[in-house]
Order: C-alpha cells, then structure tokens, then sequence
C-alpha cells in the first residue's frame, strides 16, 4: 500500500487529516503506529480552530521526525528542516490555493456555524480526503529531492 493510500484509509476510518498522514509515514519516522496516531491527534481541524490544515500539519512532523534538529551542536539539521518546512507550506499552499484550513474549507470551523456548514456539505468527506491525498503528494516530493541532495 503506497502512502498515499495508507493515509487515505486512516482518513477514512475517522482518524483526523492530521493522524492519517502523520501514521502513513509511521515507519519511516521511527514511530509505531499507535505513537503516530497520539502524536497527531490535537492537529486536526487546523487545531479545531481551523488554523494551519492538519493534513499539512501531519507532513510537518514527518519532516520533523526525518530531518529535525536534535542536537545543539548540529545547526546543519536546524537549517535543513527550516528548509523542509518553508517548502511544505508553500507547495501546500501553491496545490491547493492555501495551507488554511478555514480558508481550504470556505468556512469558519471554529464556530458551530462553521462546523455544521462543513458538515451540511461534506466537506470532511469528500473535500479533505484531497487535502490529505495533496499533502502526502507535495511531502514524498520534498522527502525525495531532499534524500537525493544528500
């Protein structure tokens, strides 16, 4: 199953944007899949306050988990993932128009208005399944150029 499938399948069992794409990477990253799913957990919903696009989110751990700074006396791995992140954001955003998730969603979900709006036009479910596909795409891209400048 590639990642973008495993991701999707997440997705669709309920898991949030956020914890499907963060758990399709699990291995990679050094985490079980259980650990994954905690991790991404409180990202979904832009934070539940329709902030950054948990899907987008989720690839940012991932690229955390594979090229964050650890060690104070590296300030290469700082840079590299501050790199890794600046592309994250605006390939997401140059994809899909945004890395907002009120403004992905044309909705403000932090509000109960909001949330019953996406819900009335399944957005959750037809809409952010693309969201999860794109940021998946746009985070293997980044993994392999990053992988081949090595």
């Amino acid at each position: 199953m590639t990642h973008k499938e495993k991701a999707l399948d997440y997705f669709g069992r309920k898991f949030h944007c956020s914890q499907a794409v963060l758990a399709a990477f699990a291995p990679e990253c050094g985490l079980t899949e259980e650990q994954a799913l905690k991790l991404g957990a409180c990202f979904g919903s832009g934070m539940r306050k329709g902030e950054v696009c948990g899907a987008c989110t989720g690839a940012l751990m991932v690229l955390g988990a594979l090229y964050g700074q650890y060690d104070k006396s590296d300030p290469e791995s700082r840079i590299r993932a501050n790199e890794v992140n600046e592309k994250m954001m605006e390939r997401f955003a140059k994809v899909n128009g945004s890395y907002i998730c009120n403004d992905l969603l044309k909705c403000d979900i932090s509000t109960s208005e909001g949330r019953q709006y996406a819900l009335d036009n399944n957005l959750f479910t037809e809409f952010c399944p693309l969201m999860v596909a794109n940021a998946v795409d746009v985070l293997e891209q980044i993994i392999k150029e990053t992988e081949e400048a090595r």
